[in-house]
This record gives structure tokens, C-alpha cells and sequence, in this order.
């Protein structure tokens, strides 16, 4: 007898939060600019793009990285994995916070903090727990970065509580680059395997063997960069951590470079997804030391970019692996990915004054694509993650 969809969904962390990430993803934008031209119902003293800002992060990102983490983790330990209703609660907190910033809504603010906090603090004693009774210090470096990214979503939520807009605006900013460190933990995890079994489909060797010193770079030298901001570095100092930082993730994105085998979609979106937050921060870096553009571009090349390629990616390789399907990603996948970063570039590059603006209303076409790249990646994938194996 076939399951019913809810139990399917509940079966596994990627089954629920996926989804989940390419709807808000696809959605939220969308909504944003072509329907409430950039406004929202509900805004009164918190200015739409804060809410936007944290909608991104904390709704989408947020989605993929429980998705992640509840797959991925209990795989890393060897622990059975949450299933039924510790998933449905988890999606149920990260929908509650999602209602306030749907509209924009000041008087659910509290609401909204609390809800997204309470899942952050869930997935870190859900990793906390695991390590405790695994005895084991694999997934203790999420664990840091989750507990740096709850306490930047308190300060967050409490200066737009306060309505300190310029406060919100600089937490919201740190919780977007928290994202990107995660990100670089995450691409340290899934990019050797993925690359070795490209390489030998077989799996019976591992070609494909990092320096274990380069392997978390990105991801602690974004974490140094951070410090010095919070620490108050005067912009030139600060500037060249970002460079640095940038630097790392180009040099990730440098280790796609295995051959003709680089030209496959798995390894070419992975690279797209350290890329883009190496040029992302390195032009972050040259605008603190005097480049012609301001932050926003370098931001949402780093952050829409790398976090939006990143997502993508574990969205498609993880899907098919556990939905038992292997490498081999479809047309539809593909042209996904390819609309996802000709977005990005439409976002941010006229912004930066290095192409054209695009016709139309303000970033309408750039929204378009977006949406476009996640909705083609629902509708490839939503068979087999409604059908068990």
C-alpha cells in the first residue's frame, strides 16, 4: 500500500526542506518585486529590504540548511535519522517565523524571533546530542558556526523589535556571511566525494585527495574576517580580511580543475558556488578600500550567488543520492543552475556599474530567472521525493 504524502515528506529531512527551500526561494523574491514593488503590506517601521534580507536568509537558507543538516547528520554519526513529527515541528517553527515576514507584519515580530530561534536552538542540540552519544567531533565545527548564526538572528530580530534599522541592517549582514561560512563547511563535505566519484565512478579508489590544511580555509578565514568586523578594525583592514577570504573560496573553487571531467554539471556548479562568493567578497574587500560600487552588489554576488549556487547544488547531488539515483543531473537541472547564475549576475553587476541594466521594471527580470531555477528544480525532483525507494 502506497504511504500518504505526509509520512513520505516526514521521512527524512531533504524530503520536507527542499521543497520547502525552492518554493520560499522562488517565491518570496518574486512576490516582493513583481507584486508589491518592493513593498510590503504590513511595513511600517521596518523597511521592506530588512525584511527581505531576512526572509532570504533565515527562510530559505534556513529551510535548505535544516534539510541538510537532518539528512546529513545522522549519515556522519551513524545515528538513526529524525523522522515524523521532530521534522513536521521543526517545518511548523520555521513557517511561523515565515508568516511575519510574508507581509511584512511589525507586530509579529516577537513572534516570528521567537520561532526562528527555537529552531536554530533545536538544530543545535539535535548536533549537540548527536555528537554526545556518537562520540564523535564531526559535526561540532556546524555546531559553532549555528551557535554564532542564533545569537546574530537575536541581535537581529531585537534592534528591528526596537526599530533600529541600521543595527538590523548590520546583524542581518553578519548572519548572511555566518550563511557563507556554513556554506564553506558544507563544500568541504560534499565536493570530494562528489568530485571522486566523477572521477571513478567505480569507487573503488579516491583520485581526488585535497590538502586537509586548505579544507576548511574558506570557511575559517570568513570567520576571521568577522571577527575584525565585530572587533571594530578600521574599513582598510577590514577590507583586505574579505580579500583574503574571497581569495580562499577562489582557491576552492580552483580545486574543480581535475581534467576534462571538470566540464561535468556536478563539479561545474559546485565550483559556480565557491566562485561566486570569491568574487563576491573580493569586490566586498575593494569597496571598503575605495572600489566604485557600494557593498550591495559585492553582497548579493557572495550571498544570492554562492549561498543560491550552494543551495542548488546540495538541492540536485543530494536529491539523487538519496533518492537513489546517483550522479547524472537532468536538462532541467542544468538549465536551472544556468538561470540561477545569469540572475545573480543580473542582480548585482548593473548595480556595480559593469554591465547595462536590463529593460523592464528595477531587478523584475532578475527575479523572473530566480524563481524560474528553483521552480524547474521542484518540478524535476518532486517525483522521486514523493515516492519512497
Amino acid at each position: 500500500m502506497k504511504p500518504p504524502l505526509h509520512r513520505v515528506l516526514s521521512d527524512e529531512g531533504f524530503r520536507l526542506f527542499f521543497p520547502l527551500t525552492a518554493l520560499h526561494a522562488a517565491l518570496w523574491p518574486l512576490v516582493w518585486v513583481a507584486l508589491w514593488s518592493f513593498d510590503l503590506p504590513l511595513a511600517q517601521r521596518i523597511p521592506p529590504g530588512i525584511w527581505h534580507a531576512n526572509e532570504m536568509i533565515f527562510g530559505a537558507w534556513g529551510a535548505a540548511l535544516l534539510g541538510f543538516l537532518t539528512t546529513a547528520a545522522p549519515e556522519w554519526t551513524d545515528s538513526p535519522r529524525l523522522r515524523g513529527g521532530a521534522l513536521w515541528g521543526l517545518a511548523a517553527l520555521w513557517a511561523l517565523a515565515r508568516v511575519a515576514g510574508l507581509l511584512g507584519a511589525d507586530g509579529l515580530i516577537l513572534l516570528a524571533m521567537l520561532a526562528d530561534l527555537a529552531w536554530l536552538v533545536l538544530l543545535v542540540t539535535y548536533l549537540l546530542k548527536l555528537s554526545i552519544e556518537q562520540r564523535t567531533t564531526r559535526v561540532l565545527s556546524f555546531v559553532g558556526w549555528l551557535f554564532a548564526l542564533t545569537l546574530a538572528c537575536l541581535m537581529a530580530r531585537m534592534a528591528m523589535l526596537a526599530g533600529q534599522v541600521e543595527t538590523a541592517t548590520e546583524w542581518l549582514r553578519i548572519s548572511g556571511l555566518l550563511f557563507l561560512g556554513l556554506l564553506g563547511l558544507v563544500l568541504a563535505r560534499i565536493t570530494v566525494p562528489v568530485t571522486n566519484i566523477v572521477l571513478d565512478p567505480s569507487e573503488r579508489t579516491s583520485p581526488f585527495r585535497p590538502h586537509p590544511g586548505r579544507l576548511h580555509l574558506s570557511a575559517g578565514l570568513v570567520a576571521l574576517a568577522l571577527m575584525g568586523q565585530v572587533a571594530g578594525l578600521s574599513p582598510s583592514v577590514g577590507g583586505f580580511l574579505w580579500i583574503a577570504a574571497g581569495a580562499a573560496y577562489m582557491d576552492r573553487m580552483a580545486e574543480g580543475f581535475v581534467g576534462p571531467e571538470a566540464f561535468r554539471a556536478e563539479i561545474m556548479v559546485l565550483m559556480a558556488a565557491a566562485g561566486f562568493p570569491g568574487v563576491g567578497l573580493l569586490t566586498l574587500g575593494a569597496s571598503a578600500l575605495g572600489a566604485p560600487w557600494a557593498e550591495a552588489g559585492p553582497l548579493h554576488l557572495a550571498l544570492m550567488g554562492g549561498l543560491g549556487l550552494g543551495v542548488l547544488a546540495v538541492l540536485a547531488i543530494a536529491g539523487r543520492f538519496h533518492t537513489g539515483q546517483g550522479l547524472g543531473l537532468s536538462l532541467a537541472t542544468r538549465l536551472a543552475f544556468v538561470l540561477a547564475a545569469a540572475a545573480v549576475l543580473l542582480r548585482a553587476l548593473p548595480e556595480m556599474g559593469l554591465m547595462p541594466w536590463p529593460p523592464g521594471p528595477l531587478h523584475l527580470v532578475a527575479a523572473i530567472l530566480w524563481a524560474a531555477a528553483f521552480l524547474l528544480w521542484l518540478i524535476d525532483y518532486w517525483p522521486a521525493i514523493k515516492r519512497l525507494s
